[in-house]
């Protein structure tokens, strides 16, 4: 044997001794239980890495709906179950707080923005996003209009197929886009323009790429990984083709300003910037920028489409529901255009919708939490910068609220008598201080969406078509490729 093999050999001895010891000492006798780690490498061998969150369902029927688990270095704790993750995120909120910082985003957004953000940072942006949000319109009858001409320009779109197959991702993608952009840009694209069709195809690809095997390793393994080929350089190139794309809007639109016509978020965050106080060079600067509307353009136009685009698929699976849901538009709504306020005339098209988000499960492992401080928490005593895994999947199917989990079925959502029945453990938005800012948009959004589409057009399958409702891979959970014949109905 040659020296140089002699070496690494001792090398790899003593690094699978030290994380051992590591391992040892970072955890106390009150820890979730789990799965026994493998020096180095974890729990990787025995995790589905494509699709984590169905290994986790799992492993709660062995360690009980609060365990850890171990990929590479990285410990984590996995919450399962509405029961657990209310008493995690309402009850002991302030302690589960922060978020993690997760390699392949700190080397990207640096932690600024909203969603990933922590301290005082993610205060500041937090209340500022939720006020503007509400100033351009989010719950009101402006923003309500917007959705409503859109949803119209949609139904146009997919009447100029003529009844024949076309897969519906960037017409879907497109026309949800075009809300937060008139939010934040102030501006609509066309659905063949090239920016918005360029901007959805780095963010599809990144959303597809997140979800792979490697890129969740470079969050244990940052510095082996990130000198090896693979997704994660594909990613670091989309995210600066896209934060370029926004920067080169602000500097435009900084020209422009004017402070007494602030015209969308963008006009506002800039307004803030000028405003000369500490939080303004402290908080409102132009990383937080790019980071912010970043955050809320992919948030904004991800979930929900994705969202719409499981409806179609499953209204195509079964046309019974369909029509069910047409024959409510037309005796509530008739051939007006459907308003929000239809909305509580309408419980079966409301259940339905919400089946759809339920079925759908688009974020099945949640957006991490990290714990702020050190907590015992149901019994067990999880450290200070712990990650954990509040898994939305346990709850959005969970057989205790849920009478058939695994399959489409709207009376999750009715009582005996044709009510609309709210659940509690319906939290696709999860629960607590870092619910979805964007949540009151997204539930018009899915509304005026889907109404409008289901009056004006029958969704069916193209001839010898075998639909699949497994989902694709991904950091979501969206439909696998599909594609769909819109009929219309008058």
């Amino acid at each position: 044997m040659d020296p140089i093999t002699i070496l690494l050999s001792v090398f790899v001895i003593l690094l699978v001794v030290v994380a051992s010891k590591k391992w040892n000492q970072g955890i106390s006798k009150n820890y979730p239980p789990g799965p026994k780690p493998l020096p180095i490498i974890g729990n990787i061998l025995t995790i589905n890495m494509s699709k984590p969150y169905k290994t986790f369902v799992e492993l709660t029927k062995k360690y009980g709906t609060v365990f850890s688990i171990q990929i590479g270095m990285s410990k984590m704790v996995v919450l399962c179950g509405y029961d657990t993750i209310k008493d995690a995120l309402i009850n002991h909120g302030d302690k589960f707080l922060d978020r993690p910082k997760a390699n392949v985003f700190s080397r990207t957004t640096k932690d600024h923005g909203v969603i990933l953000a922590n301290g005082e940072n993610w205060k500041v942006m937090r209340r500022f996003t939720l006020s503007t949000l509400r100033d351009y319109g989010m719950g009101k009858k402006s923003i309500e209009d917007k959705i409503i001409e859109e949803a119209e320009s949609l139904v146009q779109k997919f009447k100029t197929y003529k009844g024949k197959p076309f897969n519906n991702l960037k017409n879907v993608n497109a026309a949800v886009a075009n809300i937060i952009v008139a939010i934040l840009l102030s501006h609509r694209y066309d659905y063949e323009d090239p920016t918005i069709l360029k901007l959805m195809a780095l963010i599809n690809e990144n959303i597809r790429l997140f979800g792979s095997p490697l890129l969740r390793l470079y969050n244990s393994f940052p510095l082996l990984i990130h000198w090896l080929p693979g997704p994660h350089r594909k990613i670091f190139a989309n995210i600066r083709e896209f934060h370029s794309f926004l920067e080169s809007t602000f500097t435009k639109q900084r020209k422009e300003l004017d402070v007494d016509d602030q015209r969308n978020l963008i006009d506002a965050f800039l307004v803030k910037q000028q405003e000369g106080k500490p939080e303004s060079t402290q908080y409102f600067h132009n990383e937080n920028l790019i980071a912010l509307v970043a955050d809320l353009f992919i948030a904004g136009m991800e979930t929900t489409s994705t969202t719409l685009r499981w409806g179609l698929l499953l209204m195509m699976k079964y046309p019974e529901i369909q029509k069910k849901v047409q024959n409510e538009i037309e005796k509530v709504i008739g051939s007006a255009q459907p308003q929000v306020e239809h909305r509580k005339q309408m419980p079966y098209t409301d259940a339905v919708i919400h089946e759809i988000q339920r079925f759908g499960d688009i974020v099945p492992g949640n957006v991490p939490h990290v714990a702020s401080q050190d907590v015992t928490f149901r019994g067990y005593f999880i450290p200070k910068g712990t990650v954990v895994i509040p898994l939305l999947h346990s709850v959005l199917k969970d057989a205790t609220y849920f009478k058939k989990p695994d399959e489409f079925y709207p009376e999750h959502f009715l009582d005996s008598s044709g009510n609309f029945k709210k659940n509690e453990a319906f939290i696709p938005f999860s629960l607590g201080k870092r619910s979805c800012a964007g949540e009151t948009l997204a539930k018009m959004e899915l509304f005026l969406f889907f109404t409008t589409l289901l009056q004006n057009l029958t969704f069916q399958a193209p001839p010898g078509a075998k639909l699949d409702l497994t989902a694709g891979q991904g950091s979501t959970n969206a439909p696998k490729t599909y594609e769909i014949c819109a009929i219309a109905r008058r």
